[in-house]
């Protein structure tokens, strides 16, 4: 158990530059009274204790406003930054390393009584505001932009931003053993389209004006005038 605690501790000051001593973070971090409350309410859920293992963890949603479910399956290593808003359903799955900043939902989108919720592989770090929704997974070391809604698998190594989440492949593999939260680094996906717009006009723009200037008959305003059809 002090093993634990000692790797809960550690994961905030791995994680949060405003980490100053171990006092402050047991006493001051919702996201790691949630997270201790979320390991006792587990081991009675897994106990078949369900009923104690449920009111633990409302008790814990009452005081830090994070809701984890007591079946719920968390790794080593979780940091739930600021925390306020963070919901994750009976059936998600959590990896080893993996770090939530707050607003976060890992949620379910089916009546199904069988995997529901998303599974975050190791060293994923998603965003705030963020939504994941279904039985689907999540790669290790992906990034999940700010209010990303996400409801495709995502693959390894990947970033996700927009509504509904849009998948980019990262140029270089990442580190495992380095810590990556850049998770403001994001890629204009908007921005990119329409550049790519812009030029595909550019480039028919050119096009009819090399035909203007052999004679090639051109549309006149909105419509052909009747000497384009002459032979």
């Amino acid at each position: 158990m002090l093993g634990i605690i000692h790797r809960d501790l550690q994961s905030v000051f791995d994680r949060d530059p405003a980490a100053r001593n171990p006092l402050e973070i047991a006493l001051l971090y919702p996201g790691l009274h949630a997270l201790w409350a979320y390991r006792v309410a587990h081991w009675l859920w897994t106990h078949n204790l369900k009923l104690l293992g449920r009111w633990l963890s409302q008790l814990a949603r009452g005081i830090t406003g994070i809701e984890i479910h007591p079946g719920a399956k968390i790794g080593d290593g979780f940091f739930i930054d600021h925390g306020m808003g963070v919901v994750i359903g009976e059936t998600a799955e959590v990896g080893n390393n993996v770090t939530l900043y707050h607003g976060v939902t890992l949620g379910g989108v089916s009546l199904n009584k069988g995997k529901r919720h998303p599974t975050l592989e190791d060293n994923v770090v998603v965003g705030a505001g963020a939504k994941i929704l279904g039985a689907i997974t999540v790669g290790a070391n992906c990034r999940i932009g700010a209010n990303a809604v996400v409801v495709k698998p995502v693959p390894p190594n990947s970033v996700v931003v927009g509504v509904p989440g849009q998948i980019v492949k990262r140029k270089e593999q990442r580190d495992p053993e380095l810590i990556d939260l850049n998770h403001g680094v994001m890629p204009d996906m908007i921005g990119a389209s329409v550049i790519s717009l812009m030029a595909r006009v550019n480039a028919l723009e050119q096009i009819v004006a090399r035909h203007e200037t052999n004679g090639a008959h051109v549309p006149v305003h909105d419509g052909w005038a009747e000497s384009e059809f002459s032979i």
